[in-house]
């Protein structure tokens, strides 16, 4: 039986086609593994450490101490102008701790200003007391009360009431509900004395001066009354 040569021609290059890709890619693998050998994994394990409960010595030499800007300025000047830095930065941390501390100490001065009273002055069996100090819209007021334990009834002309500050300054104060005459059964009268806040500017404390009328015999004085705030 006679074979067709074309078949025969077919079959040796598709054997050929074969064997050459056969051998491609043997090569091509073989020249690959050898280019990357060498070349491993990147260790994207978490640490040993991190399961065991300790801390671990190998990650905290790796991290990077951050430096403050601030810090880094400081350090720099101090070499300039051939200070030890060390000191410096002990030096801006102790100066730093000592303004965080006002307003605590400021709460011991408002509680001392508030236990001044009751400021009272007592002269010829008068008594004139000052028992609170605030601010209401644009005036301080003072409630004020006063009584006579004398043998007489007093007269007072609260136009003669002198207020001033502790810069020695007069200020305008207007005296409202205290009697013009005191009858002398030791009553106590209530009241108050207004004075402008735009007065008080810079003004830490006011005194109150008042005689009587219109012998002005008496002099009833009360000083260190705290502004209120």
């Amino acid at each position: 039986m006679a074979v067709n040569s074309t078949v025969v021609l077919t079959l040796i290059l598709l054997t050929l086609m074969f064997g050459a890709g056969v051998t491609s890619s043997v090569w091509g693998f073989t020249i690959g593994r050898e280019a990357l050998q060498g070349t491993t994994q990147p260790d994207v394990r978490p640490s040993n450490n991190a399961g065991s409960g300790k801390p671990g010595t190998t990650a905290s030499k790796d991290q990077v101490s951050i430096l403050k800007e601030k810090d880094i300025l400081t350090t720099v000047k101090a070499r300039v102008e051939g200070r030890d830095p060390e000191k410096t930065a002990g030096a801006n941390n102790k100066t730093e701790k000592a303004s965080s501390k006002p307003a605590a100490a400021k709460k011991p001065a408002a509680q001392n200003a508030s236990a001044k009273f009751p400021l009272n002055s007592r002269d010829g069996g008068i008594t004139l007391e000052v028992s609170a100090a605030s601010q209401r819209n644009n005036s301080m007021l003072l409630d004020v009360s006063m009584k006579n334990e004398g043998s007489q009834a007093v007269r007072f002309l609260y136009s003669f009431l002198n207020v001033t500050d502790d810069r020695g300054r007069a200020l305008s104060a207007t005296a409202e509900d205290l009697p013009s005459e005191l009858p002398p059964n030791g009553q106590v009268f209530y009241g108050t004395v207004s004075i402008p806040t735009a007065l008080l500017e810079n003004a830490k404390e006011v005194s109150l001066t008042l005689t009587d009328y219109p012998g002005q015999k008496l002099q009833l004085q009360i000083s260190g009354i705290p502004v209120a705030k």
